[in-house]
């Protein structure tokens, strides 16, 4: 064998140990990058399924949130109708003159009272002297405490509903 068979043989012998440890850490490398790709896919797969959980958690909380608004809003839509067939009941009576309002009237040293007093027969009130009032300031003092009422309903309503959403 001459040298430049060696040589050659040498050669052709560092080529292939090259080619077949190249062919190795690709096959190596692939197998990395497909672990990696697969571990990839589950992060994201993870990352996936927690967001749906949490907007699944999220939608479960406003619709709790909506039903118990929706509750609340029925609970004092009730309040506000209880309290004007009330205030009607109370107008009713008062035109019908089956109900009277009267007020008690301040001891005054003067004696200058213009208010009448009314008259004595039937009540069971005791104190000092009482005047029933005009049946049309009455229904005016009704329709004031009428407006107060819905108005301390709404109140209640709002805080519920600021007290709920805050919550």
């Amino acid at each position: 064998m001459t040298a430049y068979m060696k040589a050659g043989a040498i050669l052709l012998l560092v080529a292939c140990s090259v080619f077949a440890t190249w062919k190795v850490d690709a096959w190596r490398y692939g197998k990395q990058i497909a672990e990696q790709s697969g571990a990839h896919q589950a992060d994201l797969t993870a990352i996936s399924n927690a967001a749906a959980a949490q907007q699944r958690a999220a939608q479960e909380k406003r619709l709790a949130l909506e039903q118990r608004l929706a509750a609340s809003d029925q609970t004092h839509h009730e309040a506000l109708t209880n309290a004007q067939k009330d205030q009607a009941r109370l107008r009713d009576r008062l035109a019908t003159s089956d109900l009277r309002l009267s007020v008690l009237l301040a001891e005054d040293s003067t004696g200058g009272c213009s208010v009448p007093a009314g008259t004595g027969a039937g009540g069971v009130v005791h104190g000092g002297a009482r005047a029933q009032l005009d049946p049309a300031h009455a229904q005016r003092i009704l329709g004031i405490t009428g407006e107060g009422d819905q108005g301390l309903i709404a109140l209640a309503a709002c805080q519920a509903y600021v007290k709920e959403v805050s919550r």
